[in-house]
């Protein structure tokens, strides 16, 4: 189950931001699936983002568990490095596995932690570290390297090899080696996909380079509803406190759906019909 994507922007002066995108679905069988899942998570007090694939409720209720604690103060503190607040969560997911029932949990579990250092003078350093579960290797623990351009970072979940072969075609294209490229491409597949496993709407988390700033929840407007991590937002609702982006990654008003007239213009060329 699952399509999970993880990219990083890049500027002259190193990251500029990272971000995490999932679909929404959650499947029993192929015609038994729940589409408003979530699969990705934020801190409102640190730049910490997550998502996974692979089980379902282990992940949900941990990762849930931990920012809760991150975003009360009883996890991490400012002066820690990104290494070692993954490692804090690493140990707190490894410890609470061992309380897990174990007829439930066959499942191989795959999660994407991206953090940013919370003090730092000049130019912050980003880190992408994957968090992996199965029955054959148990835990593991490992921290991707972070390119030297805009793009893509980790592909995760049964959606990934969809995924991967539109990318080679949208690297093509005059997009290429773009942060916009793949949130375009994401769109693209699962607007086009052909996993049942994989449905449901856009969820985006995301961290900037701004001093002081925390992590992000996306409001994504898709096939021209709204929607915040998954979830279709009722009409009557309040808009203003969430940053949007349509299918383009364009910066929208919530409240018209339309692109911000100061909002840069990101058009996907090679999105199929």
């Amino acid at each position: 189950m699952t399509l999970l994507v993880s990219w990083i922007g890049i500027d002259t002066h190193g990251p500029t931001s990272a971000y995490i995108v999932s679909d929404s679905r959650i499947t029993w069988k192929k015609s038994v699936y729940f589409d408003y899942g979530k699969k990705v998570f934020s801190s409102k007090k640190y730049p910490e983002i997550f998502g996974y694939a692979g089980d379902v409720l282990f992940p949900t209720i941990v990762l849930s568990q931990i920012i809760e604690m991150i975003d009360s103060g009883v996890l991490f503190n400012e002066s820690m490095s990104c290494e070692k607040k993954n490692k804090i969560v690493f140990q707190k997911l490894q410890h609470m596995f061992t309380k897990y029932p174990g007829e439930y949990g066959g499942n191989p579990i795959q999660i994407i932690h991206i953090s940013r250092e919370t003090l730092f003078d000049g130019y912050p350093k980003f880190h992408h570290f994957i968090l992996t579960w199965n029955k054959n290797k148990g835990w593991k623990h490992e921290e991707k390297s972070i390119p030297n351009e805009s793009g893509l970072l980790q592909v995760l979940g049964s959606g990934k090899e969809e995924f991967n072969n539109n990318y080679e075609r949208y690297q093509k294209g005059k997009n290429q080696s773009t942060s916009r490229n793949v949130f375009h491409c994401f769109i693209d597949t699962l607007f086009n996909i052909q996993d049942y496993n994989c449905g449901g709407a856009p969820q985006l988390v995301g961290i900037y380079r701004k001093p002081f700033s925390v992590a992000n929840n996306y409001g994504i407007i898709y096939n021209k509803k709204k929607y915040f991590l998954g979830t279709e937002i009722p009409k009557g609702s309040s808009f203003e406190n969430v940053e949007w982006r349509n299918e383009n990654f364009e910066l929208c008003d919530g409240n018209t759906l339309k692109r911000k007239n100061n909002a840069q213009i990101q058009i996907d060329d090679l999105r199929r019909k």
